[in-house]
C-alpha cells in the first residue's frame, strides 16, 4: 500500500497536470536590438525557448506586434474615434499620424525548431501557423527576425513625449501571446490591458553612446555603459539587461537622463531617472525617501517584493507599470508625483507578480492596486486619510447613477464606453475589496490579502481564487458577493423603515429595497448619549463578521435571509428612549441612497 501511494505521488507530481493541477507556460527571451536615433528605426533578433508545460499539442503561435496600432485605420485609431468619450491621450491622433510619425513591427524571418514557418501579420497579431506541432510538456526553440520604427508618443509607447524623452520603448517587441487553459489570448491592442507568459529576459540594446538607457531589469554591464555615455560623439554602447521571472521587459533612453537612487533595507535597490527642470527638481530629490517608504508598506502590508530592483523612470504619458519598472510623466508636484509613483509601483504586486490576465479581470488589477496605493497614502499623507476607501466608493456610485455601468465580468477591450470601463477597473475593483473588508473584518481581510500573494504570486490568479482564499480565513461563504458584485450590476439600498418605541421595548423594521444583499450594522442612539451597535449577518454568509472587529458595544442578531424584503430588529429599551436610528453610520457600504439610512424620533 505504501509503495503504490508513493508511486501515484510520483505520478502526480511528474506527470504534469493529467488530473487538472496548476500549470503555466514559460518563455524565456534572449534579444538585441540596435536603434538607429537618426531615422527612429531599429533591427532586432529574438530567440525564445517556449516551454509548453500544457496537456495541448500546439499546431500554432500568436505573438503581439503592438507598435503596429500606431498607423491610421488601426484597431486603435478605429476605436478610439468610434468611441462616445475616447481617452484624450489618443483622440484622433493616429489617424493624423505621417509615415514618419507612424509606428511599425514587422517579422523578417521565423523558425520555430530550426525550420521556416510561414506567417501572416494581421496588424498588432502574428498569426503562425505550424506544420509540426510543439507537443505537450516540450521545449521549442523559436528564433526569429524584426524591424520595426518608433511611433510618435501617443499611447505608453513611443518617441519625443510631450516633456522631451526621447524614446520610451514599451511594447516595442515581439511578445509571445500567453497560452492557458482557456486557449490563446492574442487580444488585438486598443491602449487598455496586457497578459504575458512567465519567463526570462537577456537584452541587449545598442545605441549612441551619448543616451542614458533606463530599464526594467538588472544592468548587468554597469561599468561599460552607464558610467562610459559621452556628452558628445556617435560612439555606439550595448546595455545589458537581465530580468528573471517577468512577463514583459520595458526600457527608455534620453541624452539627459540624471539617475539618483535609494536603497530599501531588506529590499530592492530603487533607481531614479528624470530629466533635470529646475521647477521640479526638488520633487524628485525627495521622491526617493517617499518611495522607499512606499516599497516598505507594500512588502509589509500585501506580501514581501521578489525582485532586486525597481525603476522609476520618466517617461511615457502619464503612469504605466512594467515588471521592475514605471514609465511616468515627471513635470508633477511632490504630491502627484509621490501619488502616481506609489500607484505604479503597488501594481508590481497585482500586474506583476500576481498578474492576473488584466485584459479579463481589469479590475483583479487596477482596483486591486488602487486599494493598496489609498492604503499607502493614508499612511504617508495622514491629513488626507481615506480610511474607508470612500474615494473609489463614490466613484462608483456616480457610475451607477450615470446608468451606464456594465458588469465586470466585461473584457476590458470591450467597454462601451471609457468611462465605465475606467470606473469598473478602478473605482469598483477597489471597491470589491473594501466591501469584502466590511463583511469580513479588517483582521481577517488582511490575513487575506496576505495569504492570497503568497498562495497566487506567479501564478495568474482569477477572481475564484481571492474568493477561495477569503472563505478559507474567514470560514464565511462569499460566492453570494462575487455573483451580485461581479456579475451583475445589480445595487444595494437599504432603509430604516419604522420605529416603534413602547415601554420596555423598541422595535426597528429595516427595508432591503435594493437586489443586492448585504450583512447590515444598525447604530442606534438614545437620550443619554449612549450607542449600541446591532449586527445583522446574511444568512448566506453561514457565519458573522470576525467578533475582534466588534466593539463591546455590537449586539448580534439572527441572521437576515436575503428573500425577506423586511426584517424586524427588537430589544429591551433599559429605561432608555431611542432618539435615533442610522444604518451604515461609518459610510463604509455601497449603499445607493443614503437619505433613507437614518430615523430621528423626535421627542
Amino acid at each position: 500500500m505504501i509503495k503504490r501511494n508513493l508511486l501515484l505521488l510520483a505520478f502526480l507530481v511528474l506527470g504534469g497536470n493529467v488530473f487538472g493541477q496548476y500549470w503555466q507556460q514559460q518563455a524565456d527571451y534572449a534579444i538585441d536590438i540596435s536603434l538607429n536615433t537618426t531615422n527612429d528605426s531599429f533591427v532586432g533578433k529574438e530567440t525564445i525557448q517556449y516551454t509548453n508545460n500544457s496537456n495541448d499539442e500546439l499546431t500554432q503561435l500568436f505573438f503581439h506586434l503592438y507598435n503596429n496600432a500606431f498607423q491610421p485605420g488601426s484597431d486603435m485609431d478605429v476605436r478610439s474615434t468610434d468611441l462616445p468619450d475616447p481617452d484624450r491621450r489618443v483622440g484622433d491622433r493616429i489617424s493624423k499620424l505621417t509615415k514618419e510619425q507612424e509606428g511599425h513591427l514587422h517579422i523578417g524571418k521565423l523558425l520555430v525548431n530550426g525550420e521556416l514557418v510561414s506567417f501572416i501579420e494581421n496588424e498588432t497579431i502574428l498569426e503562425v501557423q505550424l506544420s509540426k506541432g510543439i507537443p505537450a510538456h516540450s521545449v521549442a526553440k523559436i528564433e526569429l527576425e524584426f524591424n520595426g520604427q518608433v511611433p510618435l508618443q501617443i499611447r505608453r509607447s513611443g518617441k519625443d513625449n510631450a516633456e522631451g524623452i526621447e524614446y520610451s520603448m514599451s511594447q516595442w517587441y515581439p511578445k509571445l501571446s500567453e497560452y492557458d487553459e482557456d486557449g490563446w489570448h492574442p487580444n488585438p491592442y486598443i491602449a487598455r490591458e496586457f497578459y504575458g507568459i512567465w519567463g526570462n529576459f537577456n537584452v541587449n540594446i545598442t545605441l549612441p553612446a551619448n543616451y542614458v538607457v533606463a530599464a526594467g531589469g538588472v544592468l548587468l554591464n554597469e561599468e561599460e555603459s552607464f558610467k562610459r555615455v559621452q556628452k558628445a560623439g556617435k560612439n555606439l554602447i550595448t546595455w545589458k539587461y537581465e530580468a528573471k521571472n517577468v512577463h514583459d521587459f520595458v526600457w527608455t533612453a534620453d541624452p539627459d537622463y540624471v539617475r539618483t537612487e535609494a536603497q530599501l533595507p531588506g529590499g530592492p535597490k530603487i533607481y531614479f531617472y528624470h530629466q533635470p527642470e529646475e521647477k521640479y527638481n526638488e520633487a524628485w530629490e525627495r521622491l526617493p525617501e517617499f518611495t522607499a517608504k512606499a516599497f516598505d508598506l507594500l512588502s509589509k502590508n500585501f506580501g514581501k517584493y521578489a525582485y532586486p530592483v525597481y525603476n522609476v523612470i520618466q517617461g511615457g504619458d502619464g503612469g504605466m507599470e512594467y515588471p521592475m519598472a514605471t514609465l511616468i510623466t515627471g513635470r508633477r508636484s511632490l504630491p502627484s508625483l509621490v501619488g502616481v509613483t506609489v500607484h505604479e509601483g503597488a501594481h508590481s504586486w497585482y500586474q506583476c507578480m500576481l498578474a492576473t490576465d488584466e485584459s479579463q479581470y481589469c479590475w483583479m488589477d487596477e482596483g486591486f492596486t488602487s486599494f493598496a496605493s489609498t492604503v499607502v497614502m493614508n499612511s504617508l499623507f495622514p491629513a488626507q486619510a481615506d480610511a474607508y476607501h470612500r474615494e473609489s466608493i463614490d466613484g462608483y456610485l456616480e457610475l451607477v447613477k450615470v446608468g451606464i455601468e456594465e458588469p465586470l465580468t466585461t473584457h476590458a477591450d470591450h467597454f462601451e464606453t471609457n468611462y465605465a470601463y475606467g470606473v469598473a477597473a478602478y473605482s469598483k475593483g477597489e471597491t470589491y475589496l473594501s466591501q469584502l473588508e466590511y463583511i469580513m473584518g479588517s483582521e481577517l481581510f488582511n490575513q487575506t490579502m496576505q495569504t492570497y500573494f503568497n498562495e497566487w504570486s506567479f501564478k495568474h490568479p482569477t477572481p475564484a481564487d481571492i474568493l477561495r482564499v477569503a472563505e478559507k480565513e474567514s470560514g464565511l461563504v462569499l460566492d453570494w458577493f462575487n455573483e451580485y458584485f461581479v456579475g451583475t450590476t445589480k445595487t444595494l439600498d437599504y432603509a430604516v423603515d419604522t420605529v416603534f418605541a413602547s415601554k420596555g421595548e423598541t422595535e426597528i423594521v429595516l427595508e432591503r429595497k435594493g437586489l443586492f444583499p448585504m450583512p447590515c450594522e444598525v447604530t442606534v442612539t438614545f437620550d443619554n448619549g449612549k450607542e449600541c451597535v446591532y449586527y445583522i449577518p446574511l444568512e448566506l454568509m453561514r457565519g458573522e463578521k470576525f467578533r475582534g472587529d466588534m466593539p463591546e458595544n455590537w449586539n448580534l442578531q439572527t441572521d437576515w435571509h436575503w428573500v425577506d424584503k423586511t426584517y424586524s430588529l427588537k430589544f429591551k429599551n433599559q429605561n432608555m428612549k431611542v432618539v435615533k436610528v442610522t444604518l451604515d453610520a461609518k459610510n463604509q457600504t455601497i449603499d445607493t441612497d443614503k437619505s433613507n439610512n437614518s430615523y430621528s424620533i423626535t421627542q
